[in-house]
This record gives structure tokens, C-alpha cells and sequence, in this order.
């Protein structure tokens, strides 16, 4: 038995090395002529390595932390000053039966669902939807978690966009894309380059990590998806040189980020007026930077002007590929902040932001639903206190 052990270690480590080998080759990566010796260190020349990204999970940890001790420090303050009220929700009342069809089941049940759990109850059918009505709204996230979340990001986009300006406002390829192609693959990497990469990574791998815990919105697949393209566009960048054209790209998309939290914040604080406003520029911005600088710039300058120097290889295509990704999430997006802000313009609606579970009936619903339901017990009883009927001895004309 410990002969067949012994054995079949050495397979899969030969099996692992060959996969190793077969994704590392150079006709993957790089185009023809170039490859990884390339980019080995020579001469104080300094080039990024694979190994290198390692460095981003310990800093995801950090974010972790970080994020931690900035919500109940910085941003429950905050929200405290900028009045963000609290909705005390009511808590059911346990019952296993409905709890068990609720976890298990479905957190909607039909209506012929109802009115089987009315007869396994023993209570009325509106009984029934009310405690379902009543459970959703206790696992919806409330308003200072949504606040705590959306000041979190906001503080780290907008000090992202600085830092990110700050290292590309003397280089050349920011007003020159073509330029981001120059010497490729010998790219020698600058210090702020580094830390940009590894710190918009770590930072991306966090909110992978916490996704489970934030607040879960109607595009949440969606964000997933852009999450892991962000971390497998940032990765591969990084390890074939691609570095120049991945801090343009972390650039443009920090741009707008911290506007559309900010305008967050200001909504769940009640600031209808500058929600507004800064909803509106964060969407002039949006619609600028990922309709149009990223696919007729950007993606121009990594789609078309590379293949006049080099021939197209798998990493050319894959590199592309997530750029893709990336561009049809932009435009699901844009949709959405397009309906939103024609809503506003045209009918001077509150922004509200459409991704978020607002079709779950909320608090105020339900008690208008109750107050609705009263009514109807008055026309047939009389005024109601506390669930008894009150005598009214002071009459009055009917009409």
C-alpha cells in the first residue's frame, strides 16, 4: 500500500511540473523572438516577476483589518454627523415551520404556498405574509451598513485616483498611449508602479474575499465577474510587462468609482439635493472615461496599434479578452446609470440606486399595508385600538 503511496506522488509532482512548463512556455506570453530571459534583472534594471504577486494577499489581509477599524471609527461617526438614520425593524416572531420553508425553500412563497403553511400554522394567510414581509426585512442590510460600506470604498478609490495620478502625471504614455508599447517587453519597473499594482490588487482580492459579508445588490454576479476579470487582468499584466497599459487602465476606472460612492453616502445620509448632483457628474464622467477613453483609446492602443509592431500571440488575445469582459460590464452599467439619471433630469425623481434590494417591501410598505387593512376593519367594525374595537359615544352625522 505505501509502494502505490510512494508512486503515485512522484506522478502528480511530474504532472504538476509539465502543467507548469506547458503554461509557462514563452510562445504563450510573449511574441516571437522575446521571452521570460528577456526580463530577468541585469544591470540595476529592475523587471516585474511572477513571484511578486504574492505580496497582494497579505495586503488583502491588511485592507481586511484596515477596513475593520476605519468603519467603526471613522465611518459610524460619520454617519452619526451626516444623520444617517437608523430603521428599527421588527423582529418575528420564531416559528419553525415558516423559518424552515424561508432558509430552505424560498424567502418569496406563492400563494398557494401561503395558504399551505396558513393550514401547517394554524394562522391567518395574511399572518403568514406579514412574517414572511417581516423576515426579509430583517436580513436586509440596513442603512448604516450600506453607509460604513460605500465610505470605506469612497476613501480608498479617491486616494487610489491621487496616488495613480501622482505616479503617471510625468510619463510619457499618459499623453501618448502609443508610447506604453515603446521598448516593450523591456520595461524596466519604477517603485510607484509597484506599489500601484500591488495595492489595487490587494485591495480587488479583499473585496473577493469580504463579498460574502457586503451588502449583495442586483448586479452581484456581475460584480463578481468584474472582480476576478480586475485580479486575472491585474496578475497577467504584471507578469508579462504589461504594466504601463494596466496603470492607464487602473487609472480610468478609479476616475469615477469614488463619485458614485460619494453620491451613495449623501443618499442613505437623506441628502437628496447633493445625491443628485454628484450622481449626475459621476455619470458625465462614467459615460466619458469607460465609453469612451477605454474602448477608443485604450482598447485601440492594446487591440490594434501592438500588432503593427509584433505579431498577435495567446497572451495578446487573452490580455484583449478581459478588456472585453470589462467593456461589456461598462455597458451593462451604463444602461443603468443612463435610466437612472434620465429619470432625475426628465422628472426630477430621487437617484436611487436600481442594483440595490429595493424590491424587497420595506417597513414604511408594510405599515402602509397595515393602515390599509385598519381602514378596512373600521368601515366594518369601527376605530380599532390595539386590536379591540373602541365605542365612540360621540355621534356624529354620517354622510
Amino acid at each position: 500500500m505505501s509502494g502505490c503511496q510512494s508512486g503515485t506522488a512522484p506522478n502528480k509532482a511530474g504532472m504538476l511540473s509539465e502543467l507548469s512548463e506547458w503554461f509557462w512556455q514563452e510562445r504563450l506570453w510573449f511574441p516571437k523572438g522575446l521571452g521570460w530571459a528577456d526580463l530577468e534583472d541585469r544591470d540595476g534594471r529592475v523587471y516585474a516577476k511572477a513571484q511578486d504577486l504574492w505580496v497582494a494577499l497579505p495586503i488583502a489581509l491588511v485592507f481586511l483589518i484596515i477596513r475593520q477599524i476605519f468603519e467603526r471609527t471613522v465611518a459610524t461617526p460619520l454617519a452619526s454627523l451626516l444623520g444617517v438614520k437608523e430603521t428599527v425593524r421588527l423582529k418575528v416572531p420564531h416559528n419553525p415551520t415558516l423559518e424552515s420553508h424561508y432558509c430552505n425553500i424560498t424567502k418569496n412563497p406563492t400563494q398557494s404556498s401561503i395558504a399551505g403553511l396558513s393550514k401547517k400554522t394554524g394562522n391567518s394567510e395574511r399572518h403568514v405574509q406579514r412574517w414572511f414581509r417581516r423576515r426579509r426585512n430583517q436580513d436586509r442590510p440596513s442603512l448604516l451598513k450600506k453607509f460604513r460600506e460605500a465610505s470605506w470604498r469612497f476613501t480608498f478609490y479617491l486616494l487610489a485616483f491621487i496616488a495613480g495620478l501622482a505616479a503617471l502625471i510625468d510619463k510619457p504614455w499618459l499623453y501618448d498611449l502609443k508610447e506604453m508599447w515603446q521598448g516593450f517587453p523591456v520595461l524596466t519597473l519604477l517603485p510607484s508602479q509597484y506599489w500601484y499594482y500591488m495595492i489595487e490588487l490587494g485591495f480587488y482580492s479583499s473585496l473577493l474575499f469580504s463579498v460574502a459579508s457586503d451588502v449583495k445588490r442586483k448586479d452581484f454576479k456581475e460584480q463578481i465577474v468584474h472582480h476576478v476579470a480586475t485580479i486575472l487582468l491585474i496578475s497577467f499584466s504584471w507578469c508579462v510587462n504589461y504594466i504601463r497599459a494596466g496603470t492607464l487602465i487602473m487609472l480610468v476606472h478609479d476616475s469615477s468609482d469614488y463619485l458614485l460612492e460619494s453620491a451613495k453616502m449623501f443618499n442613505y445620509a437623506g441628502w437628496r439635493n447633493a445625491c443628485n448632483y454628484i450622481f449626475i457628474v459621476f455619470a458625465a464622467v462614467f459615460i466619458v472615461t469607460r465609453l469612451v477613453i477605454f474602448p477608443f483609446r485604450i482598447i485601440y492602443c492594446t487591440w490594434i496599434y501592438p500588432v503593427t509592431i509584433y505579431e498577435p500571440f495567446f497572451g495578446y488575445f487573452f490580455f484583449n479578452g478581459l478588456l472585453m469582459v470589462l467593456q461589456c460590464l461598462h455597458i451593462f452599467w451604463a444602461v443603468l446609470i443612463i435610466r437612472m439619471a434620465v429619470r432625475f433630469l426628465t422628472n426630477n425623481e430621487k437617484v436611487d440606486d436600481e442594483r440595490s434590494d429595493k424590491d424587497e417591501t420595506d417597513e414604511s410598505d408594510e405599515e402602509e399595508e397595515v393602515k390599509v387593512e385598519d381602514k378596512k376593519d373600521m368601515k366594518k367594525n369601527g376605530p380599532v385600538q390595539n386590536g379591540h374595537a373602541v365605542h365612540n359615544n360621540n355621534h356624529s352625522k354620517t354622510k
